[in-house]
This record gives structure tokens, sequence and C-alpha cells, in this order.
């Protein structure tokens, strides 16, 4: 997302000092990022795929989460020492990998949690009609699209981001991108299929759940439990990918010639790669939603091996009773 020098109609801007602002910053983000969300999602999986034997919907999800963020982990340290270094011009084919599955992990984690979102609301506002909509089934099948759909979506675009420099020359993966990928087509879509859509389902799925949940008048360990995944689903979607959208919004006004001051310029390309770095830490909020999924699934299987117990022990009771004989 680096540009060294930006040219407008009548000016030049130059941002190098944003660059080398942002060599010591990345550092900063990407270095605990990197590690707390490593340990987190590595961790998330042992859980969900062997601990919780029992595969549900929320699990499912979850796993398909943490994936998802592993995907974006995994460039990490490859976009760092590529801020620092340039790369030999052979390593074109990897740096296009890798980035591809950078902006796979960020877009199929928002699609993830949309996916959760509106799990969460046909199980809580429609009890009736989840028997029929709800199932580990349908969950896989939903994340199967999700992967498919975010694949198609993402590999194609990346050709329009590819460098129109010599091929020859040594570049700085990550960066550089050629002027195509910031075409309105490429934008629009980016802003609304990539963003605001999901947003829209992921807000208003969780309002309709809070609203129902307090008009119900439960306040039992499941409802708040649930409440707290809500609030952990919101926090993970939109405090990380709110600002970097902003950002990419106005950096194509940049691009279309609409802002022209170079201070307007050089603040809209330091909020957009600090924001960009931000939408990283993703990686460690969805561990809020880890841990709450673990302990309702955890939960509901207390409660139900509770049940069974006491069904058990009534069982043997009416045995033993029905066993006395009666009185002479």
């Amino acid at each position: 997302m680096s540009q060294h020098v930006n040219m407008t109609s009548n000016m030049t801007c130059e941002f190098s000092h944003v660059d080398e602002l942002m060599k010591v910053l990345e550092l900063v983000f990407y270095i605990p990022i990197f590690v707390f969300g490593l340990i987190l999602n590595i961790a998330a999986l042992v859980v969900f795929c062997g601990l919780l034997r029992k595969k549900t919907e929320s699990t499912i999800y979850m796993m398909n989460l943490a994936l998802m963020d592993l995907l974006l982990l995994f460039p990490l340290p490859f976009k760092m020492h590529a801020t620092n270094n340039k790369w030999d011009p052979n390593l074109q084919g990897l740096c296009s990998v890798l980035e591809g599955l950078y902006f796979y992990g960020i877009y199929g984690s928002i699609y993830i949690i949309m996916c959760i979102a509106v799990d969460r609301w046909v199980a809580i506002c429609h009890p009736f009609k989840a028997k029929e909509l709800r199932s580990p089934k349908m969950a896989v099948g939903a994340c199967v699209v999700v992967w498919v759909l975010v694949f198609a979506a993402i590999f194609p675009a990346m050709s329009q981001l590819k460098r129109h420099k010599d091929p020859k020359e040594p570049f700085h993966c990550f960066h550089e991108f050629s002027k195509n990928g910031w075409q309105p087509a490429i934008i629009i879509s980016v802003q609304v299929f990539g963003f605001v859509v999901p947003a829209l389902v992921v807000v208003c799925c969780s309002a309709k759940i809070i609203w129902a949940l307090q008009q119900s008048g439960q306040h039992s360990s499941q409802s708040r439990a649930c409440v707290k995944i809500i609030y952990s689903s919101l926090c993970a979607f939109l405090v990380p990918f709110t600002p970097s959208h902003l950002g990419i919004f106005l950096q194509f006004l940049v691009h279309q010639n609409v802002i022209h001051d170079c201070g307007a310029q050089t603040s809209i390309s330091l909020f957009l790669q600090i924001a960009m770095c931000l939408s990283n830490i993703t990686c460690c909020l969805d561990a809020m939603c880890y841990y709450f999924i673990a302990r309702e699934v955890r939960s509901t299987r207390h409660k139900k091996l509770t049940v069974q117990q006491n069904t058990v022990s009534k069982t043997v009771k009416y045995e033993q009773i029905s066993q006395i004989p009666l009185a002479q």
C-alpha cells in the first residue's frame, strides 16, 4: 500500500518520510500480532478439532475462522521483510501468492464472521425454522461457499495489482501496486461486497438478536453467553476493518484527483497504512469469539450430562423401589 511519490496535476507529493515511519510501526504492530495470533489460533484449532469432539454449527464456523486467521498471519513475516528489503525479480510469483493469501485471510474472515452472525440470528430469532436451516452440514456448506467465492474474487483481482515496472528490477513485495488496482470498478466492488454488505448483515443480525433477548426477559447464563458472543463478533469485525476500508476509500479519492492537497494526501497515506496494520489485529480479537463459543459448548455439554445422570439416577431409584415386595 506504500506509495513513495504521488503525482497530481500541478505538483509532486513526497511520501518517503511516511514510508520511513511505517518501517518502524509495522514491526511494532506485526511482531506481537503474529506471535499472539499464531498461539491463539493454533490453540483454537486444537480445542475445536480435538477437545470438543462433537461438531456444532458454532465450532465449525470457529474452525474456519481460525484457518482464515492463519492464512492472514502466514504472510506477515514476509511482509515485514519486504518493507525493509527489495526482493529478487525471480520471486514475483511467490510475492503474488503471499499477497493473495493475505487478502484471502482478510476477506475470508469478514465473511465467516458474517455467517456466524446469520447463524445466531436464525437460532435465536427464528427458533422454529432453525431445525430446518441450521445443522453441522449446513454450516460446512456455508463455509465451503465462502472459501470458493473469496478465492474466485481475490485471485483474479490480484492480476490487476501487478506492477508495471521492469520485471527484471528488484521490487518491494506488498508495495508498489499498479494504478489499475485503484480503478473505480475494483474499489467500489471491494468497498460494497468486501465491507459494506457484510457490515450491514453483521450489525443488523446482532441488533435483532440483542433486541430479541432483551424482549424475552431471559437472564440465563446461556443468554448472557450469547450476548457476549455477539458483542465479541461485532468488535472483531468493526474495529479492524472499518478504519482500513475508510482509508482505502480516501486513497481512492486521491487517485481520482478529488483530493489535491499534499498535506491531506500525506495524512491519508499514513492513515491507510496504519489502518491496514491494525486490520491484522482481527487474528487476536477473534480469540474472544473462540473463548465464548468454547464456554458455551462446554456448558451445553455439561447440562446434557447432568440431565442424563439425573435421569439414570431416577431410573435406578424407581427400579429399586419396584423390587421392594408389597406388604402381605
